[in-house]
């Protein structure tokens, strides 16, 4: 099964960063929480604060684990491990996706979410 960390990444407003995909990638135009794939012996924390830094160019401040949710499709079984952050510093470059918003837990709604995100999307719509 394929380990993914993803950062639910809170900013002095309290939004949070989403991030659309690029067209051409899987899943291409979907927005998503950013992160990245779990390296051998990588912890969900250090793996969103190496991935934040090279998709995005921001520095981040990982926190709890905020779930864990186990999605399979027809591709591949994929752990994802969502991990609460706060942003620190940085202006956002994006290389993996072609949009971002912070927008607030109401908006989330809004947005066509990857299907592993939709999940933390509606913990995060609760409250939870």
């Amino acid at each position: 099964m394929l380990e993914v960390a993803a950062a639910i990444i809170f900013n002095e407003q309290g939004q949070i960063l989403i991030a659309r995909r690029k067209e051409g990638k899987s899943l291409g135009g979907m927005w998503e929480f950013p992160g990245g794939k779990l390296e051998t012996g990588e912890s969900p924390q250090a793996c969103i604060a190496r991935e934040l830094q090279e998709e995005m160019n921001i520095a981040i401040a990982p926190g709890e684990i905020y779930g864990i949710y186990d999605y399979a499709d027809q591709t591949m079984p994929l752990r994802l491990i969502a991990c609460k952050a706060v942003y620190t510093s940085g202006e956002i470059r994006l290389t993996d996706h072609d949009e971002y918003r912070w927008v607030s837990r109401e908006e989330l709604g809004r947005f066509r979410f990857a299907p592993a995100d939709v999940k933390f999307v509606q913990m995060l719509q609760q409250g939870i």
